[in-house]
């Protein structure tokens, strides 16, 4: 079942129901507004770069529409957004500043947790508020979309065992995020994160643990479908056996030759004689066959599609993507140009639903607030912020199984997920919550000039919250939340602008907002 339809009979809250469409609006009295009350449109990208711009940032922002087009539009823009050395740094330094023990040695975070000083889950919760602040403000979107996309392929969940190393794993996918994902697959595979995380920190030749050797196969590069065998699995994990990492105290990671199983290895196509101890060179070799295995490049091409594309992409993309990615071997601009140039990416446009972060972080861009570092009240926005994405129905890093989150529509389209959404939408909508460390934009923001036409307003808000000009559905949304026609004159008196919340609202509830 397509989830797209279900999200649509949702749009609308409790007593907000889809109005029949609107008779043409009278023509207004032209003495009402004076010609020096108007003004120029909010600008607007072309339908292809809102497109784009949508499905590779985590929000469009007037100032991302203005930087777009700046860039000479929002394709030169994503090609800009390929080589983040040459943007700006993000996020802003402030960011570190906020929570400074994110930046400690992996064997100072397990003593502050040890000591009671900085427990682990408070670290975890830093982590992901951190991740959610560095989304809404990086001038980086597409490495922060694309770190996004690999942290959810390459998945680590918040586990015990782990946690320590997470932000040093984070910040790996990101140096890698638009590399190769041969460079990735390496440098996460052997992660002192990833090595915890499943198993292998303590994985020997004595007492070999597969966890990481199956998954690997399994998730990270040629899937199931390429055919391998339990005998492979056990290879697959023989070869990884000597990286080792003490899930204790020093949490220091190190190679162990003693450690490591020799002998022949099959895996698949791939032989080696594995007769040293020191097993570092075939693990190298490994990764890059399994890396360049065409099982893997329709593997990661089909994860590519699902999230930018389709909830079910056809074959001819697919394949496409899998093609680049194996001639540019494995480079991942070359990967996402030619998902972006197939026309299968254009005609994509409002189908797909985002997931509760995704909505989450879109809202809080879109609204344009700004945030203040963290403070004692738990109810300040840089704390509260874990809290309302949670309650959406998905938190950072929150799926309890390697196999990362789902990524289409049907998992994320319950009506429980939609009045969860409604009410985050509502509070940022109205300023109601958070009300502590956060900036609103003033109400006289939203309506701009005054006095206006009903209609002109719903198109300024339209522009600014979902960066397109009105629709018929979107102005009749409007119409039935706050009992106000099209071509009512709206001064400074005027019910609308008491009603502004629940205009706000509704917008942010129409599958407009609420897809990409």
């Amino acid at each position: 079942m397509s989830s797209t339809p279900l999200l649509s009979d949702l749009r609308l809250p409790a007593g907000l129901a889809p109005t029949p469409a609107l008779p043409p609006a009278p023509a207004p009295d032209p003495t009402a507004i004076p010609a020096d009350a108007v003004v120029a449109p909010v600008a607007v990208p072309s339908a292809f770069d809102r497109h784009l711009l949508s499905r590779f940032s985590w929000g469009i922002t007037p100032a991302l529409i203005e930087e777009s087009a700046a860039a000479g539009g929002a394709r030169a823009w994503f090609d800009r957004q390929l080589d983040p050395a040459a943007l700006p740094a993000a996020p802003p330094a402030r960011l570190v500043e906020w929570w400074p023990h994110l930046q400690w040695s992996p064997a100072e975070k397990f003593a502050a947790d040890q000591a009671g000083v900085h427990l682990g889950y408070d670290q975890d919760n830093d982590f992901c508020r951190w991740t959610l602040m560095r989304r809404m403000t990086s001038a980086q979107q597409v490495q922060e979309v694309m770190t996004g996309v690999w942290g959810n392929l390459l998945y680590v969940s918040l586990v015990r065992k782990s946690f320590p190393h997470l932000p040093g794993y984070d910040a790996t996918i990101r140096a890698n995020a638009l590399g190769t994902y041969e460079r990735l697959l390496v440098a996460t595979v052997l992660h002192p994160c990833m090595l915890c995380y499943l198993d292998n920190a303590k994985s020997t030749q004595k007492a070999p643990n597969e966890n990481l050797g199956r998954e690997l196969l399994e998730l990270h590069t040629v899937g199931r479908s390429a055919g391998y065998t339990e005998a492979d699995v056990k290879d697959s994990t023989r070869i990884l056996t000597g990286y080792r990492v003490d899930v204790g105290a020093s949490c220091k990671a190190w190679y162990g030759p003693e450690d490591h199983a020799v002998g022949q290895v099959n895996v698949l196509d791939f032989h080696h004689a594995n007769a040293s101890p020191d097993g570092r060179e075939v693990t190298l070799e490994y990764l890059s066959y399994l890396a360049r295995h065409e099982a893997t490049a329709q593997r990661v091409a089909r994860a590519l599609a699902v999230r930018f594309v389709a909830d079910a992409p056809r074959t001819e993309l697919v394949d496409a993507v899998a093609t680049a990615y194996l001639d540019s071997g494995t480079d991942i601009p070359t990967t996402l140009r030619a998902l972006v140039d197939h026309d299968d990416f254009a005609a994509s446009a409002e189908r797909k639903v985002r997931t509760p972060i995704e909505d989450f972080v879109n809202t809080y861009r879109t609204m344009q607030v700004k945030i203040s570092p963290p403070s004692a009240d738990p109810s300040g926005a840089a704390t509260s912020i874990l809290a309302g994405c949670t309650s959406m129905g998905q938190r950072p890093l929150g799926w309890p199984r390697p196999d990362g989150f789902p990524d289409i529509g049907d998992a994320w389209s319950s009506a429980s997920r939609m009045l969860s959404s409604w009410r985050v939408h509502k509070n940022l909508a109205g300023a109601y919550y958070p009300k502590v460390g956060i900036e609103y934009k003033p109400w006289e923001y939203w309506l701009g000039p005054l006095p206006v036409r009903f209609d002109d307003l719903v198109d300024r808000l339209c522009r600014l919250l979902l960066a397109k000009t009105r629709t018929p559905r979107l102005l009749a949304t409007a119409v039935a939340a706050i009992d106000v026609q099209p071509a009512e004159i709206v001064d400074s008196s005027h019910r609308a602008v008491r009603r502004m919340p629940l205009l706000l609202d509704a917008l942010f509830d129409t599958p407009d907002h609420m897809t990409r």
